[in-house]
């Protein structure tokens, strides 16, 4: 029937109101959408192809713009954003923004983040003819930037019309939260502020199918696992960082709980369960992982690994000392154990939680772990004026952690150094209550149960640069947190401009800007000149971004005594203030585990062609 206003709608059991027909359009449905999946900030870079589209998605007063200095910090800001709400989003224009963001975009596909890419377009009368249009490479093609994002999102809608927008919308939005990868949503600019009958209401709540565990697979899983860890003395459990896309953290915790099993976590998975836990024996990381952690994993006999990604980085250069035959390989949906069977169909969550209930209790491995352990011991004091080392840094910043603060490691020896970090209660582990407020539909329809990490590195793709931006994303989603951000000289240089936008979002972060003149972790893979970069004046750029507008305070520390009182400054005097504090240590300085990580890397990259 037709409404007063003479817009055409249709009625049904739905209670949601009608919309007054100028809020009837493309662009207010999208930023009503993301309202409802958690999305309360956009980030983004204007163009002329998206300038319609923002009015709209700004008049919705739940959602808020953050513009973003480029469209590669807008990217790595949706990434940051998406692994504290579960789900981030970024507007950019065609082609020069498109292809400038898709670096963020691979990045949060390979560490399983949904994000809404949104990208304005093409009018709609120019597909299809002949024309060539500026933002693009001088062909009438404009299938090129659809083409590089099909192979880094989970699904591509290219709205230019209006017919079947609604639905690709929807479509677009509900894949990525069921695959967690982000998807790319392309919207011809002429079509945001146009009206359409299918805008008429507000959206209906997505429901999202739980999905669901093949009941006889699971029992057979589950009776298998039971067989093979029965058989073993001193078995082992170690978490990875798919346990978060799963949503298995509970469960991997409950199945510690009742195994007594010892339990590590891989590195990119270091949060993902409390570290007070009594069995917890450190991060497994081969040779560079925590100490006497390696020790106790490979000579298990057997090893649960739930979640995990081995990569040549996580492995150390394919470096590990596990057997296939001895492993218990849970996957979000499939469990392999040894060389065969294999049950698939089974979601991670499921089969921890039932293994939970059969399983033996074994602390041998545990048990084996207290008796060879021995406290790790301090950095030497410093002399009075003593250059800083990065160890009394480090052992400095473990004070300042709490449960009010998270921790983001950018790509080098931040990588090693934070790992060694002991997370406080609340610091790297969160339950689901606080996620559920933000978007509750989303974590119901999926049983309601996840944790979520306050430690936050980005070891499969390592893209240096990246922590800049995903800082300025975890801190506008976690604004009671305070997020300190560790982030070496070289990659700053990379993405640098948005601290000026984490100045105008009044945001607390603290940075530790560590100048030693290079590309530390790529010195110790392979050393040349290359890795030597132009140094700056750190702390007097970032004055010269702040220009006396809003709250910022920056600080150089050469010695453990200046460190001190920078740290107080930062946590008392400045604590409302975004604090840049430069730490300039010697280029050499480094964790005696980038050492041996670098040269493993290097020789698992040099290795000689195979015969042919």
């Amino acid at each position: 029937m037709d409404n007063a206003n003479g817009t055409s709608c249709i009625q049904n059991s739905h209670s949601s109101s009608v919309i007054a027909s100028p809020d009837a359009n493309l662009g207010r449905h999208l930023a009503r959408r993301l309202v409802e999946i958690g999305v309360e900030d956009v980030f983004s870079v204007p163009g002329d192809f998206n300038l319609t589209l923002l009015d709209h998605l700004i008049a919705e007063p739940r959602l808020k713009n953050v513009g973003c200095c480029n469209e590669l910090n807008a990217g790595y800001a949706a990434d940051g954003y998406a692994r504290s709400r579960g789900v981030g989003a970024c507007v950019v224009t065609f082609t020069v923004g498109g292809l400038s963001v898709i670096n963020a975009i691979a990045g949060a596909y390979s560490e399983n983040l949904p994000i809404i890419c949104i990208v304005g377009g093409p009018n709609t009368n120019d597909y299809g003819t002949n024309r060539i249009l500026h933002h693009t490479i001088g062909l009438p093609d404009f299938s090129q930037e659809l083409r590089c994002f099909q192979t880094v999102t989970c699904y591509q809608a290219v709205i230019n019309n209006l017919e079947d927008a609604h639905e690709q919308i929807d479509r677009a939005i509900s894949t990525a939260l069921i695959e967690r990868k982000p998807v790319y949503i392309s919207v011809s600019c002429n079509l945001p502020a146009t009206p359409h009958p299918t805008f008429s209401r507000d959206p209906i709540p997505f429901f999202l199918s739980p999905r669901l565990s093949s009941k006889k697979g699971l029992e057979a899983a589950v009776d298998a696992a039971v067989a093979f860890l029965s058989k073993a003395v001193k078995p082992v459990m170690i978490g990875g960082p798919k346990l978060r896309v799963a949503k298995a953290c509970d469960a991997f915790a409950e199945l510690a709980d009742s195994s007594g099993y010892a339990m590590a976590m891989m590195p990119s998975a270091k949060g993902l369960v409390p570290e007070k836990h009594p069995h917890f024996i450190g991060t497994y990381w081969g040779a560079v992982g925590t100490s006497y952690c390696a020790e106790i994993v490979e000579s298990a006999d057997a090893y649960l690994f739930a979640g995990p990604v081995f990569n040549d980085y996580s492995s150390v250069g394919y470096s590990l000392l596990i057997k296939r035959e001895k492993a218990l390989i849970v996957q979000p949906d499939r469990v392999v154990i040894g060389n065969g069977p294999a049950f698939g169909c089974v979601l991670m969550k499921d089969f921890l939680s039932e293994l939970a209930k059969k399983v033996k209790k074994n602390e041998t491995a545990y048990d084996n772990y207290r008796r060879i352990f021995v406290p790790e011991g301090t950095p030497p004091k410093p002399e009075p004026n003593e250059p800083l080392r990065v160890n009394v840094l480090f052992q400095h910043v473990q004070k300042m952690l709490s449960a009010d603060t998270a921790v983001i490691a950018e790509t080098g020896d931040s990588w090693f150094n934070c790992q060694k970090l002991k997370l406080p209660e609340g610091c790297g582990y969160v339950t689901n209550k606080s996620l559920t407020a933000w978007y509750p539909f989303y974590f119901e329809s999926l049983d309601g149960k996840s944790s979520c990490c306050r430690y936050q590195f980005q070891m499969q793709y390592g893209s240096i640069g990246w922590s800049v931006g995903a800082t300025l994303g975890y801190a506008q989603s976690e604004p009671k947190k305070r997020v300190v951000s560790f982030i070496g000289d070289g990659s700053f240089q990379v993405t640098a401009q948005d601290v000026s936008t984490m100045i105008r979002c009044d945001q607390k972060t603290i940075i530790f800007l560590i100048n030693n003149g290079g590309y530390t972790i790529e010195v110790e893979i392979h050393d040349g000149p290359y890795n030597v970069i132009k140094n700056w004046n750190y702390t007097g750029l970032v004055d010269a971004i702040h220009n006396g507008e809003g709250n910022c305070w920056t600080q150089k520390v050469r010695t453990e005594e200046e460190l001190i009182e920078a740290i107080a400054t930062a946590t008392g005097e400045k604590k409302d203030c975004l604090c840049f504090i430069e730490v300039i240590v010697h280029k050499d300085d480094t964790s005696k585990e980038l050492l041996e990580w670098g040269s493993r890397v290097c020789s698992a990259n040099g290795r000689p062609p195979n015969p042919q």
